[in-house]
């Protein structure tokens, strides 16, 4: 075995020219109120690599143009269609207009393992809430539903950015998996 160049990663991977173009999956993200500039870096990268549909960035989250971004993103941010609205309820709001489900990735009282994702459940929009206080009440409270990654040590949770990518690459997974009929 032999671990591959970035030459020859590159050639397995589409380009940024491609990225506009090609077929994504109907998987929105939308950031409530992310303090850590380098937790925005890591989500835009995280959603490069899922080809989500499009990351919205909210509240006083970061968004670029950010060096400190572009840090941890390593130019994901101009491979990810992305925007920025101010106030996390207008987002949500015009999402359920367009029949895209609202999906927190947060511990509530009828929250769904990430793993029991349906075909009926996509389009769908993946709330990451604040590192300290999770998504907003209000974005609770209009939700389909929630999901959240089960924990076994002493903290009930783990990174924004890295539980981000842990659920988002088993939605798309998930929808690969049903869309195409296989494992």
């Amino acid at each position: 075995m032999r671990k591959l160049t970035h030459e020859e990663v590159g050639k397995k991977r589409i380009s940024l020219e491609e990225t506009g173009k090609i077929k994504r999956h109907p998987v929105y993200a939308l950031a409530d109120n992310i303090r850590s500039i380098y937790n925005v870096g890591s989500i835009f990268r995280t959603s490069d690599a899922a080809l989500i549909e499009k990351l919205y960035l909210t509240g006083y989250t970061p968004y670029p143009p950010r060096p400190e971004i572009e840090k941890v993103a390593l130019g994901a941010t101009d491979a990810v269609p992305w925007e920025y609205i101010k106030d996390p309820i207008e987002a949500v709001k015009k999402f359920k207009a367009q029949g895209i489900k609202i999906v927190p990735l947060e511990i509530t009282e009828n929250s769904r393992n990430y793993t029991d994702i349906e075909p009926s459940d996509f389009p769908l929009c993946l709330v990451l809430g604040n590192e300290l206080t999770g998504v907003s009440n209000e974005i609770i409270e209009i939700a389909d539903f929630s999901i959240e990654i089960p924990q076994y040590g002493f903290k009930h949770s783990i990174n924004v950015s890295v539980a981000y990518g842990v659920a988002v690459m088993e939605l798309v997974r998930k929808y690969n998996h049903h869309s195409l009929g296989s494992e």
